[in-house]
């Protein structure tokens, strides 16, 4: 197993690292309990971020609990007793780190009240600057590349460990270095990543491990794919009645936009998923189009290229709307 003291920085000294700096002061001194969260339905980034940070102030002898529940094809990034149950309310003294999560209000496995001081981080250009301290970085290509600089910043030497989530994070964030947000900084941070120990090919592979109930519910999913604004819109759905037939109550199925993204001549892809009374609505955008912009339009946010809302109703009444923010942005760029 590797081990590095320090992994390198990529860039210079931007102004939001003197706030990084502040952050991981007031961490190491902090002496109470700290939570780790992040946002609802929490993705490769949001886990691979918390796992991270949460490794790391256990290195540093902090009390540290993870509330989080990711998604099946992710839990083998945590070892066992690593995540814990749901809070309702904080212990006294309590630092709670947000990571990935634009509002409090998207924050899951915490209140979002109650806590001594809480620390915002993330990448996405909505974030509100909620919290006592906040490190926003919409340049960023994951949450996990700001939680990799604060780990330096606290001085926790890299392990294995360490950095596997960390890389899992970026990875999932940029599809594996597929996505428009791929740069320079994410290839360099995973370079430095890989060196600490991480066992790339076999992170890679197990990252695409998925149950043989997603590939049923994805045929039933693929069935409903439909073409829109001349070709330019190409959306799928997801029913509850779906999902029961896939026989699994985990369906893994948020990476099916993933799948219908890649239509030729499409510009906008959309997958609408029906949780109750609710729509999930996640949206993936090229050539100009603006997923942040249509999603926005519809009660959500997120990046340019990727963002999601969630909105009351039928997949039926959903669609419409989603229809009428398509096509607003679509015309935009005629």
């Amino acid at each position: 197993m590797a081990r590095m003291s320090h992994l390198p920085d990529n860039r210079g000294d931007p102004a939001y690292r003197h706030v990084l700096a502040e952050m991981a002061e007031r961490t190491r001194t902090w002496s109470g309990p700290i939570v780790v969260t992040a946002h609802v339905d929490p993705d490769g980034d949001a886990l691979g971020s918390s796992l991270t940070l949460a490794r790391a102030l256990r290195a540093l002898g902090k009390r540290v609990s993870l509330p989080m529940a990711p998604p099946s094809y992710l839990t083998f990034l945590a070892e066992p007793g690593e995540l814990a149950a749901p809070l309702d309310s904080f212990a006294p003294d309590t630092l709670l780190f947000v990571l990935d999560a634009g509002e409090i209000g998207r924050m899951a496995g915490a209140p979002a009240q109650g806590a001594a001081a809480v620390f915002n981080i993330d990448h996405h250009g909505t974030n509100s600057r909620f919290g006592d301290l906040a490190v926003v970085e919409p340049g960023k290509a994951a949450t996990a590349i700001i939680i990799k600089e604060l780990v330096d910043a606290l001085g926790v030497p890299w392990t294995s460990a360490l950095a596997t989530s960390c890389l899992a994070g970026i990875l999932t964030d940029t599809g594996n270095f597929r996505f428009g947000n791929t740069d320079r900084e994410a290839l360099t941070t995973a370079g430095q990543l890989i060196e600490a120990g991480v066992d790339y090919p076999a992170l890679t592979d197990r990252l695409q491990w998925r149950t043989p109930g997603y590939f049923a519910l994805l045929g039933r999913v693929m069935s409903t794919v439909t073409f829109d604004f001349g070709g330019e819109f190409v959306y799928a759905e997801l029913t509850s009645a779906m999902r029961r037939g896939s026989g699994e109550a985990d369906d893994d199925s948020d990476d099916f936009v993933g799948v219908i993204r890649y239509a030729e001549g499409t510009k906008v892809a959309a997958l609408l998923k029906e949780r109750g009374e609710v729509v999930k609505v996640s949206v993936r955008t090229r050539a100009g189009a603006s997923a942040q912009r249509i999603c926005l339009a519809l009660g959500g946010g997120g990046h340019v290229a990727a963002a999601g809302a969630t909105m009351p109703g039928t997949v039926e009444q959903v669609k419409a709307r989603v229809l009428q923010a398509v096509g607003e942005e679509l015309g935009r760029l005629r």
